[in-house]
């Protein structure tokens, strides 16, 4: 796998974390989860500029919210016991749909 990618993954990882953490941080009223926020989102943001280093914005951009949908939502069903409906599963297949055809297809996407 291709170095951009993984910082992009690092990046959407690190996104997940400071969402999952802002769900479990109740509004800011427990320390170890608000920290981790603010701890997801600079990592986020610093492997996020390190993959565009060699993506273009749109790209990078349009993959990392993906991406973090995804993962977000995944995040919500299995820590949080969250229930995704045939909508919810639709709308993220969709969205997976479009990121692979972006990879596929796009001359944009940096392989």
């Amino acid at each position: 796998m291709p170095t951009h990618y993984l910082y992009l993954l690092a990046s959407v990882i690190a996104e997940a974390i400071g969402y999952s953490a802002l769900n479990a941080s109740a509004q800011f009223s427990k320390l170890l989860p608000s920290l981790l926020v603010f701890a997801g989102f600079a990592g986020s943001f610093y492997f996020l500029t390190l993959a565009l280093k060699y993506m273009p914005l749109g790209i990078t951009y349009a993959l990392a919210s993906g991406l973090g949908i995804v993962f977000v939502a995944l995040a919500g069903v299995i820590v949080f016991g969250q229930r995704l409906d045939l909508a919810g599963i639709a709308g993220l297949s969709l969205i997976i749909a479009g990121m692979v055809v972006i990879n596929a297809f796009s001359d944009l996407a940096v392989h």
